[in-house]
């Protein structure tokens, strides 16, 4: 796993602090990109606090700043978050790009530009949330050789987006919230079962 990437919306601000906290220290070996439907200031406050959750370094993504292990991005509100190879690595790049999926920002646009950019590397988390956000992206993240989880129904606060996801064919898992962190942390540090 070369990079962690997770979409939400209803009701991910507490399972995103609970799959990161799960994650335990190696969050620290990889960048992780998060897209949170929220608006403005309010993913500050997500960013602000899942920092404290963690004790890694987050923040809102800004134009041009370096993805690198052991820090955690947040989407802002009213902008996409995607990334883009350059000569020193992968950058966040901000886009003023419609809404997908009624939403800005949105899950698939960063979930698409992490496939291109980490391609196999990438490890993909839809939490709960309203509609089909992330399915799309998930689709072309498991087609360039990454892999794709989903929060299951019953631990779900909405299950529209995990779901829509499990129904596009992308998931190498399905599973409750409490076992998605220890599952991301297995993967990271290539550790079996």
């Amino acid at each position: 796993v070369r990079c962690l990437v997770i979409g939400s919306s209803t009701g991910g601000p507490q399972a995103l602090a609970r799959v990161l906290t799960d994650v335990g220290s190696a969050l620290a070996q990889v960048p992780v990109l998060i897209t949170q439907h929220m608006p403005p200031t309010f993913t500050a406050i997500l960013a602000e606090h899942l920092g404290r959750a963690t004790g890694i370094p987050t923040a809102e993504a800004k134009d041009g700043e370096k993805v690198q292990a052991g820090r955690i991005l947040v989407a802002q509100g009213g902008k996409h978050l995607v990334v883009a190879r350059s000569g020193e690595g992968v950058i966040a790049r901000l886009s003023d790009a419609p809404p997908e999926n009624f939403c800005k920002p949105a899950v698939d646009p960063l979930f698409r530009s992490v496939a291109e950019a980490f391609g196999s590397g990438t490890l993909a988390v839809v939490l709960t949330g309203m509609g089909t956000d992330g399915a799309k992206g998930s689709v072309a993240i498991a087609d360039a050789g990454g892999s794709v989880i989903a929060q299951d129904e019953e631990s779900s606060v909405v299950w529209g987006m995990p779901g829509a996801t499990v129904a596009a064919g992308s998931c190498a898992g399905i599973l409750p919230v409490g076992e998605i962190g220890p599952r991301i942390a297995r993967m990271i540090t290539g550790a079996r079962s």
